[in-house]
């Protein structure tokens, strides 16, 4: 009789830990990333990276994420442009493609080598927009907490509204238009600043639109 119960005693705490253990599994394993799958994806993109696709709907970006367009040099130029990047990266002012652009500089408001970058970046910049120096944003020359923040200050968007509009041959008014639709107000009415998102408003202008068939062939 003890060894029958003990065996029996033995059984029960196996039935005990096995059903623990399939119940662990279930709920752990199998409902617990089920409802966070389903909550990312209610009502929101974020989740998957908030994809930025074009008029074809080919992605071709997101919309949380800024990266700087960029032109052969000698090229015109139709793209609104964001802010600089965060970091100063073997000595370019504006450092484009750069991986490390997300990092900080560590350049701090009495730095010479911040305030040499900053005038070289609003000179290049007054250029491309054949405008003043004067006339150039502070956040033109002055890298996001971040370094890819896809949004700018309706000043800088307003600043290169004629160029756009030069290249891309559109009206004025009508990049103008499509740089309102594209402006964000302050965060619940009173957080941060009205800001333009640039990565969208490229697009509405058809400028980053790939062909779906290059990209889905890899060429």
């Amino acid at each position: 009789m003890g060894s029958f119960g003990f065996v029996a005693s033995l059984m029960r705490s196996a039935r005990v830990g096995l059903m623990l253990l399939v119940a662990l599994t279930v709920i752990v394993g199998v409902a617990y990333p089920a409802a966070v799958w389903a909550v990312g994806r209610v009502g929101s993109a974020g989740a998957e990276g908030s994809p930025l696709t074009d008029a074809n709907g080919c992605v071709v970006g997101s919309s949380l994420i800024g990266v700087d367009p960029q032109v052969p040099a000698g090229q015109p130029d139709p793209f609104f442009h964001l802010r600089v990047v965060g970091s100063v990266a073997d000595g370019d002012a504006f450092a484009p493609g750069d991986p490390a652009a997300a990092l900080p500089s560590n350049q701090g408001p009495s730095s010479e080598i911040l305030a040499g970058f900053v005038e070289e970046r609003r000179a290049s910049i007054a250029a491309r927009e054949d405008v003043t120096p004067q006339s150039v944003p502070v956040d033109a020359v002055t890298g996001s907490g971040s370094g890819i923040d896809p949004h700018i200050s309706p000043a800088y968007a307003a600043l290169q509204v004629p160029r756009v509009a030069r290249v891309t041959g559109l009206p004025e008014e009508r990049v103008r238009e499509l740089v309102a639709e594209h402006t964000e107000g302050r965060q619940l009415g009173f957080l941060g600043a009205r800001r333009v998102d640039v990565p969208e408003l490229n697009v509405a202008l058809g400028l980053t639109a790939p062909r779906c068939a290059q990209v889905s062939s890899g060429g």
